[in-house]
């Protein structure tokens, strides 16, 4: 009986720690997806004053689009430095401004899309191709982060590891979730 109780022991201390060095693995995964994000968001929000200078030299009337644009990157930039991915509360505020900043940013493109001299600026043309490209990488790299959220999500809230997830400090992950359907939505813009 005393070795049944040691051997029982023993493969419950050996599971234990397989899952433990799962979840640790899992943890790892959702950070480093995380970090591609926020190397991705650092690109973006690092293009944008290059954008608005370009800009600012032809719509030298639209003050109040470049201030506005300027303030979301800033809110985003203090949100994305202040995010983590178990914290729920900095990763919605993260997709808030980031949500902020694609709609100001939309609406400078709609602005310089309405000026052909701007559009035909090759620096401008270049540096709209690299904030495409930019958003393009942002979004794959959500994905791939969202998906390491739902397999270490899954890990934590499952049995068995539901049972040493909590003891051990593992808590969920929060996904980084696209921008609610109205930022998508363009700006009218009308000139008088």
């Amino acid at each position: 009986m005393t070795y049944a109780l040691i051997a029982f022991a023993l493969v419950l201390a050996v599971g234990v720690a397989l899952l433990y060095n799962k979840l640790v693995r899992l943890r790892r995964a959702v950070e480093n997806a995380f970090a591609q994000i926020d190397v991705q968001l650092q690109r973006r929000h690092d293009l944008i004053p290059n954008l608005v200078e370009t800009a600012k030299a032809y719509l030298a009337h639209e003050q109040a689009t470049f201030e506005g644009v300027a303030r979301a990157r800033s809110q985003a930039q203090i949100a994305r430095s202040e995010a983590s991915p178990t914290d729920a509360p900095s990763m919605r505020a993260l997709a808030q401004a980031e949500s902020g900043l694609g709609a100001a940013l939309g609406r400078l493109m709609a602005v310089s899309e309405a000026h052909p001299t701007l559009q035909a600026d090759a620096q401008m043309a270049a540096l709209h191709e690299e904030l495409a490209s930019t958003e393009n990488r942002i979004a794959f790299s959500r994905q791939a982060y969202n998906d390491s959220v739902t397999r270490y999500d899954v890990s934590v809230e499952s049995v068995p590891g539901v049972f040493v997830a909590g003891p051990l400090g593992f808590k969920p992950a929060e996904s980084l979730l696209e921008a609610p359907p109205e930022a998508a939505v363009a700006p009218r813009v009308a000139f008088a």
